[in-house]
């Protein structure tokens, strides 16, 4: 396996990391130093820019929307790396609802994510961005087959639309799902989790059941992202004409895109 770069402690940007090392189905493994994943960079330090700017980054692909934009603050800039925005909807999309997550009082949350709505809206959500932002990822694919490795990924929290992302151009890859799967499920360690926002100081503002409640929307579970697999194999017949298909990447694209980020 190759050695990844190794994870430093960046203390304005969340859930960092090579993607370096997660193997293929032909015995290859995904090239450290080429592709990373993160979440925004908005709040990155002198010392996080340093270190990102040391990674010779050529793209910084950020996945956030105006919403998050307004709420967080653009990425900070790297000198000679290139910044692409590509929004996709945040899973928990809508700033009403988002308003009612920092706000909303604990009968407020039973309604909207209580009897297990909260994790049904991030499944449905994985499930259509899987159908319905295939013109995003295929611009993604084809530009890391052409220029734009080393590359980093990222979103807010770097778990959902940045984990599909990864997702996607790990399957491109050629890489197993239980190992992108795995990959995944490092959001969770809690050094890497998005802090959750809660307004107010009462008791009730950050209870054992807020919290539980909450705890769909933070987490990354395997389950999500099966719901994309499976959202793949229904409606494509399998990840091959997904790829062909769905994303338009010719063998040649794909045997660039795996030139540049196989080892």
């Amino acid at each position: 396996m190759t050695q990844r770069i190794q994870e430093p402690e960046l203390s304005g940007v969340r859930n960092f990391r090579d993607v370096g090392g997660l193997p293929t189905f032909d015995g290859r493994q995904v090239r450290s130093g080429r592709l990373f994943r993160s979440g925004h960079l908005a709040h990155a330090t002198e010392t996080d820019a340093e270190f990102l700017a040391s990674l010779g980054l050529h793209t910084i692909f950020d996945f956030r929307n105006n919403a998050d934009h307004a709420l967080e603050g653009p990425d900070v800039e790297l000198p000679g790396v290139r910044n692409v925005n590509i929004p996709l909807s945040d899973p928990a999309d809508g700033r009403e609802f988002w308003k009612m997550v920092r706000d909303g009082g604990l009968d407020q949350l039973r309604s909207i994510l209580g009897d297990g709505k909260a994790a049904a809206r991030m499944s449905n959500a994985y499930r259509a961005i899987i159908r319905h932002r295939t013109a995003e990822h295929s611009r993604v694919l084809h530009a890391l087959a052409e220029d734009s490795v080393p590359a980093l990924l990222h979103c807010a929290a770097g778990k959902d639309r940045a984990g599909l992302s990864i997702a996607v151009v790990l399957l491109a890859l050629g890489v197993e799902r239980e190992a992108i799967v795995a990959d995944y499920l490092e959001s969770n360690a809690p050094h890497r989790r998005y802090r959750v926002r809660r307004s107010g100081e009462s008791q009730e503002a950050r209870s054992p059941e807020v919290m539980e409640l909450l705890a769909p929307l933070f987490d990354a579970r395997a389950e999500y992202l099966t719901t994309a697999f499976d959202t793949i194999d229904e409606q494509w017949g399998g990840q091959e004409r997904y790829l062909a298909k769905g994303l338009g990447l010719t063998p040649e694209t794909l045997d660039r895109l795996r030139g540049r980020l196989l080892a």
